[in-house]
């Protein structure tokens, strides 16, 4: 590749990072970038390169925000092999079949979170956790399995759903339930990661580089989320799916022409 190809993938996963550590959506900058410059590349080498760069973000994001948070561990143990199982099989089946059937229908449920939660004013503002019921439990938690496949098969908004479960559901603020969901994305990231590879589909070299930038960019994402707040975090999650309504729209619109 050439060392300008290099220097903008890296500048896209150091935004990404940044953007990714405080309310998902990064892969809005990075897989683009990778897919503009890769344009022969095959898409699951595509999203595995990308995952290995999210997972090293996602990580460092998440322990910054560990000593700032209370981690429901107990919820976080049962959610890992539904989000990493999840993951697994989204991941397999994108390296069989093509994602766009689902194109079409992330604008609209990207719509349905933004307009719930700009209509709630306080939604998300303050931090109530809500014991649920043995059902509304199991119904949580396959929905937090149903958002790992799509992670591992198509992947943009995952860390918005994963917030809004969080706080619709569990009455989680924004802060925690950014914090959450970064550990969530960890776990699909690492499955989606380890099918990858194993069928070869992760340009390490490019990897490893852009994972150096996702890092920079989820520590100061974090710093400045843990320093402004649950406000702050609910703004830039609004910015984050409105923006994310459009590139995902455009998307699917493009597909049809």
């Amino acid at each position: 590749m050439e060392a300008l190809s290099v220097l903008l993938l890296v500048t896209a996963a150091f935004c990404s990072g940044f953007i990714d550590s405080i309310v998902g959506g990064g892969g809005l900058i990075q897989v683009p970038a990778l897919f503009g410059a890769l344009p022969h590349t095959a898409p699951a080498t595509i999203f595995g390169t990308n995952k290995v760069a999210s997972m090293a973000g996602t990580t460092v994001a998440f322990l910054r925000y560990l000593p700032k948070i209370a981690v429901p561990w107990r919820l976080m143990f049962i959610a890992i092999p539904l989000v990493a199982g999840g993951a697994l099989l989204g991941a397999f089946v994108v390296t069989r079949l093509p994602a766009d059937a689902l194109r079409p229908l992330v604008p609209v449920m990207l719509t349905a979170v933004a307009v719930y939660t700009f209509i709630n004013k306080d939604f998300g503002t303050n931090h109530l956790p809500t014991r649920l019921s043995p059902l509304r439990l199991a119904l949580a938690l396959l929905t937090i399995g149903a958002i790992g496949f799509y992670d591992g098969f198509f992947g943009p908004g995952t860390g918005s759903f994963f917030m809004f479960v969080f706080i619709r559901l569990f009455g989680f603020d924004f802060l925690h339930a950014a914090g959450c969901a970064r550990f969530l994305n960890v776990v699909t990231n690492l499955g989606a990661v380890s099918l990858f590879a194993a069928g070869g589909h992760v340009l390490w070299q490019l990897a490893c580089m852009m994972a150096v930038a996702n890092v920079g960019g989820s520590w100061f994402g974090t710093r400045l989320a843990l320093s402004r707040g649950s406000r702050f975090v609910r703004a830039v999650f609004l910015s984050v799916v409105v923006v994310l309504i459009a590139k995902t729209a455009w998307d699917a619109w493009l597909k049809t022409r």
